[in-house]
């Protein structure tokens, strides 16, 4: 979002400040995301090529610190992100050009030479000229430099010797991937090859029913817990607008305790979760004077039990994903970022107000409204459930298909009966963490009568089952679904809040499976980087014996069908359904 990236680049920015003001060096201006510097001006300095590589050698650990720090707020793969430097040195032309927003200005063969140096280089290097990498090694810095193995070519410049100065771990000996982001890898054994094993808790003797938030926490990975912080602020956020939604409705617990327990008790009974799953769930249809009564989500104050206990919740599920390559809990953040966004897309019922001139006066505002969006956005706690249903969805995942499990008649595929093995089993577990009794103050906030109960649980489990993409009975009632609910004969009679609701249900499933999927739709480098992960799960399958296929083989066909087959007809169904504001 564009306000992230403001975000991003006011944290980077502010940092580089304060490590070019405590080395004397000047920065000239920002364009975009790029920072230009320099040294010897508007002073000449002899050491400028020093200063300037001591300066890039600080920025980029300066970077990958604030990269890692803001992931907790601007969510899954900031710890990625990278950066690119160029170095080089000669004479330039500078000065104030006079006018309105008059500023000091660099002109010369100098700094378009600068910015191609930075253009040929590598994410996470800093790349610098001969000319620098002269002046460096005039210094006494010899050892700062490795010379590049070819020739570049820069655009103007034709062919160019360059040299990468290497960064404080490179020159101690520490290797350095400049392919990856900072993101922690899948465990690797001795031959380099990827293990797909159960994370550190699953193998120590923790007990997630009993141990404490910070014991849980110590053995989760740093990453995990910068993911674990950003899922807490996710759902406390729209925990916040289901408070004030019920504050504005004026209806408190009404004396459901007793009620509520005995229906929770009675859903953790039911085995089977496939037989939950619905046509329709009905949504709360929008009331415009709730609506207008309702205060600002961002004043309610979750109380200190609240909030530990969401924490603690979180940092639960994390603990319950295996160490897979792809099906982990930094794949389930990553999906769980997807739905919000995918969520905020959505025309919500303010910009319907603001926008309609007789909405003040409409007599039908509230269906109409309603209508427009199929209820997704009446309701808080139905994105409240559907992002944390994205982020339980896969919960133990074994790193291999339900195929797999069912041949191999896992006793999960025995339980639940050769359906949605891993999808069903993930619900059970997330729910039952979930029924704790320490987690009694989180479950009344998100529920505080029966039937706000059974709408959670219906759409946790129809969320949930709607990410088995792969079971060809599920895939058919599915597409049924969509044809009844947007391609029916207008002949047919059903009940408007039927047809809302049906429609709504099934644009829900739908955002999920999108969101499942959602690297294959995101930047190229995303896409790679998902990739290559579900490529490494697959071939860790194939060599233990429980992939009937070598993944190496035909990889490229199996990519492209799943994009004619998949993706692209699931793009145009959220695009034809009509409740994106923004394509």
């Amino acid at each position: 979002e564009p306000s992230q990236v403001f975000t991003l680049l006011e944290a980077v920015y502010n940092g580089f400040d304060l490590l070019a003001k405590r080395r004397k060096v000047f920065k000239v201006e920002t364009v975009g995301d790029c920072y230009v510097a320099v040294t010897g001006l508007p002073e000449p300095t002899k050491s400028h090529a020093t200063i300037m590589a001591g300066f890039a050698r600080e920025c980029m650990e300066k970077f990958a610190q604030l990269v890692k720090a803001l992931e907790t707020t601007l969510g899954p793969d900031t710890g990625d992100l990278g950066i690119r430097v160029g170095i080089h040195s000669g004479p330039v032309t500078a000065g104030v050009l006079r006018g309105d927003k008059s500023r000091f200005q660099l002109f010369g063969d100098t700094v378009n030479t600068a910015s191609r140096v930075e253009s040929t280089g590598q994410r996470n290097r800093i790349h610098l000229s001969e000319e620098t990498a002269d002046l460096l090694a005039i210094a006494g810095k010899s050892h700062w430099l490795k010379r590049r193995d070819q020739l570049v070519t820069a655009k103007g410049k034709g062919k160019l010797q360059t040299y990468w100065l290497m960064t404080k771990e490179e020159e101690a000996g520490v290797k350095i991937s400049h392919n990856s982001g900072s993101a922690d890898k899948p465990s690797e054994d001795a031959s380099g090859a990827f293990k797909n094993v159960p994370s550190g808790i699953a193998e120590s003797s923790l007990d997630l029913t009993s141990n404490s938030l910070e014991e849980i926490e110590m053995l989760l990975p740093p990453k995990t817990r910068r993911l674990c912080q950003w899922n807490v602020d996710v759902l406390a956020r729209l925990l916040k607008q289901i408070v004030a939604h019920r504050l504005a409705i004026n209806e408190g617990s009404k004396g459901w305790e007793n009620e509520l327990t005995k229906r929770e008790q009675e859903i953790r009974r039911q085995i089977s979760v496939l037989d939950e799953v619905v046509e329709i769930i009905p949504l709360p249809g929008f009331d415009e004077r709730v609506h207008k009564r309702e205060q600002d989500p961002n004043k309610i104050e979750l109380s200190k039990q609240v909030m530990d206990q969401i924490r603690l919740y979180v940092a639960c599920i994390a603990s319950m994903y295996r160490d897979n390559p792809f099906h982990n809990f930094d794949h389930a953040s990553h999906v769980m970022m997807s739905v919000s966004k995918l969520l905020s897309r959505i025309v919500a019922a303010d910009d319907v107000l603001d926008g309609s001139e007789n909405a003040a006066t409409s007599d039908d505002l509230g269906w109409s409204i309603h209508d427009h969006t199929y209820g997704i956005t009446s309701d808080p706690m139905t994105q409240f459930t559907v992002i944390l249903a994205a982020m339980i969805h896969d919960v133990d995942h074994s790193g291999v298909s339900n195929t797999q499990l069912i041949k191999e008649g896992n006793k999960l595929a025995n339980l639940f009966k050769n359906k949605s093995v891993a999808e069903q089993n993930s619900t059970v577990l997330a729910w039952d963490i979930l029924m704790d009794p320490r987690f009694q103050d989180f479950r009344r906030t998100i529920y505080a009568a029966p039937y706000e109960l059974d709408r959670f649980r219906q759409l946790m489990t129809n969320t949930v089952l709607a990410t088995d993409i792969m079971d060809k009975e599920l895939q058919t009632r599915r597409r049924n679904r969509w044809d009844a609910a947007f391609n029916t004969n207008p002949a047919l009679s059903e009940a408007t809040k039927d047809k809302v609701n049906r429609k709504a249900t099934i644009v829900i499933e739908h955002l999920i499976q999108a969101s499942d999927v959602a690297h294959t739709m995101q930047h190229w480098h995303i896409y790679c980087k998902w990739n290559e992960r579900l490529f490494q799960e697959m071939a860790v399958a194939y060599k233990a014996g429980r992939l009937a296929f070598n993944p190496a083989e035909k990889w490229y066909e199996g990519e492209i069908g799943f994009f004619d087959n998949y993706v692209i007809p699931l793009a145009k169904k959220l695009k034809n359904c009509g409740v994106f504001g923004v394509a």
